[in-house]
Parts: structure tokens; sequence; C-alpha cells
């Protein structure tokens, strides 16, 4: 008898180890809204963030504007296109600029804010990046002479000299 335990015993074992007990299998890892976003798919969102900031372009320049039926400033033009994303952020640059995580200017993805002005203490300007490539960091923002635009910051004579950092404010 004893020889037949020990058989049904390994038999049982076996088949637990071939098969996999799901009592021995780790839970599948549920994903948060914010990892979601920081993954693969996070791109096709960034892109969809993105493609509707660019639907902007042509929009008029209006001084604290936050709608395309009234113009943009540079600040109104980026909580607008996250608006429509459920993305919070603030209407002023200043506290856009200390919302989400600060990252490197050679690591931004498209929705990343790029920041300009002549010291991290006086925020003059924001622009949302499109895309990056070996020519540069290409943002939609809203100018005061040309409302909103797609532009080369990275190598414009007025923007690039101003360029301060850069913060995600959509995986954070």
């Amino acid at each position: 008898m004893r020889s037949s335990s020990l058989f049904i015993l390994l038999f049982a074992v076996g088949f637990l180890i071939e098969t996999g007990c799901a009592a021995l299998r780790k839970k599948p890892k549920t994903t948060t809204t914010t990892e979601a976003k920081g993954n693969s798919t996070s791109m096709a969102f960034r892109k969809s963030i993105t493609a509707y900031a660019e639907k902007q372009v042509g929009t008029p320049y209006k001084y604290a504007g936050k709608t395309p039926a009234t113009g943009f400033d540079c600040s109104g033009f980026t909580f607008f296109v996250f608006k429509k994303f459920n993305i919070e952020v603030s209407p002023a640059s200043k506290e856009q600029a200390r919302t989400g995580k600060q990252i490197s200017l050679d690591k931004v993805q498209p929705g990343d804010l790029v920041f300009f002005g002549k010291t991290s203490a006086k925020i003059d300007h924001v622009s949302m990046v499109v895309k990056r490539n070996k020519e540069g960091i290409f943002c939609v923002h809203s100018t005061s002479s040309r409302g909103v635009i797609v532009e080369n910051v990275s190598v414009s004579s007025y923007w690039k000299p101003r360029i301060l950092f850069a913060r995600d404010v959509i995986s954070h």
C-alpha cells in the first residue's frame, strides 16, 4: 500500500507541475490608468493628444485665451488640449511647470511639455512636443506673433536659447 500511496502522491505532484496549479500561479498584475499610459499603448494615446493639438494650428493668439473660439495663449492652449483628454493642468504656465515629472530633453515624447524663459524662476512660455527625432524637438504652441503653429524649437534662433526644461504630465 505504501508504494501505491507514494505513486499517487508523485503522480499528483507531477500533474500539478505539468499543468500548473492555479493556486501556485502568480495573480496577473492589474494595471492602473497611469501605468497604462506609461506602456506601449501610451504612444497611441500621446499621438491622439498631439493630433488633436495640431488640429488647432492656425487658431489666433489671444492673451489668456483658452478656447479656439476666442484664441489661445500658450498655457491656455495646452490647458485646452489636455482637458479634452481628462488630464488636469492649470491654465497658467507657471503652474504647469510644476505639474507631472521633469524629464530630460533627449527623452521627450509626444505630449510632453517644454518650458521656456530666461530662468526657471520665470517661465515665459510653454509648448507641447509633437515629435523628437535627429533633427530636433518639434512642438505645437500658441505664439503671440503667429498663433498656433508647429515648429522645431531646437533650431529656432528665438526659442532654442530660451529652452529651460521639459515635463511629462501624461504618465506621471
